[in-house]
């Protein structure tokens, strides 16, 4: 099912919800920040902050989230070469809950281990301090980004921004070996009330291109028929929506197949050369990822029709199915 390509474009300022009901003009996409989410402090809300890092030679992710009942943060960090992972979780009750702000940035959210600090600038800076895990690393400021409120029901909804293709420098240490960081980031930040179960795919890739700066952003199953997507190319910091529902094609049994995603407007594979399978079985809270990290090659029209290349963009293809 085709979604609607023209969805509606937001350019002022709006709030998501309104109590447990989600406002109909929030529903639609942004080029950059735009919905506060005064969600209830309870009632199936969810809300995270996620950076995805990636260089030729490391995947990193780095999350913290609020989910209802519980809080969750987690660091992660994959060595591409090997395959070799360290994994920090920690899931705890929602008395401890971090601060995850339902108004427009810039914030700092902060938990344990890991620190985001919007800085003056656009600049952003991530910390994170485990026991075998230390880094500090500053993201440029970016150009646009693609924020969608997905609209299940009048009751069920979510607003997700993705902020790709963002310059990321610093160092990080794990187990006493530093590793200079020169590389590419994504923020995924997510504010909304969801159902008891749902499954999603997302693709982010990052990189040069023929000299231009180029962002690749896909999604599927989780808005699919909805009338919005959180689907999009970004040249040079500009956001160019695809308002089609994709197909996904992938093997979830070989970790080397590729990830293929097709729609009217693109044609993109993503190669992997390290896959992560995370399940977490925490009686509330429980889930299953495939993630799968690599290069993105294929093409992608831009809203002039021009096609765009997005060979050697660095970043992953998932799928996630989720009890929460």
């Amino acid at each position: 099912m085709a979604a609607d390509s023209s969805a509606r474009e937001i350019t002022t300022v709006v709030d998501l919800n309104r109590g447990s009901r989600l406002l109909p003009a929030a529903v639609g996409w942004t080029r950059r920040p735009l919905h506060r989410t005064p969600l209830p402090s309870r009632g199936r809300t969810k809300r995270w902050e996620y950076w995805g890092v990636m260089t030729e030679q490391l995947a990193i992710g780095l999350t913290i989230a609020d989910l209802d009942y519980a809080h969750l943060e987690q660091v992660y960090v994959a060595r591409l070469d090997d395959g070799r992972e360290w994994v920090a979780d920690s899931i705890g009750p929602g008395p401890n809950r971090p601060p995850l702000p339902d108004d427009l940035p810039p914030f700092t959210t902060s938990s344990k281990r890991l620190s985001f600090a919007e800085e003056p600038g656009g600049r952003t800076r991530l910390t994170v301090g485990t026991d075998r895990v230390r880094a500090e690393l500053v993201v440029d400021p970016g150009g646009e980004s693609l924020g969608v409120v997905v609209p299940w029901s009048p009751k069920r909804f979510q607003y997700t921004l993705k902020d790709l293709a963002r310059r990321v420098r610093g160092h990080l240490t794990v187990d006493q070996t530093t590793h200079d960081i020169d590389g590419w980031t994504v923020l995924d930040r997510g504010r909304g009330i969801w159902p008891y179960r749902m499954t999603w795919n997302w693709g982010a890739g990052s990189g040069v291109v023929d000299g231009t700066t180029i962002g690749l952003q896909v999604g599927g199953q989780w808005t699919d028929g909805t009338g919005v997507t959180e689907n999009a190319l970004f040249v040079d910091g500009v956001a160019h929506y695809i308002g089609d529902d994709l197909h996904w094609t992938y093997d979830l049994g070989d970790p080397h197949a590729p990830w293929r995603v097709s729609g009217p407007r693109l044609d993109v594979t993503l190669t992997p050369r390290h896959r992560r399978v995370a399940r977490t079985n925490a009686l509330v809270i429980a889930s299953r990822t495939h993630q799968a990290f690599g290069q993105w090659s294929g093409w992608v029209e831009d809203s002039s029709g021009t096609r765009r290349r997005v060979d050697g963009l660095l970043g992953w293809a998932e799928e996630a199915r989720n009890r929460w």
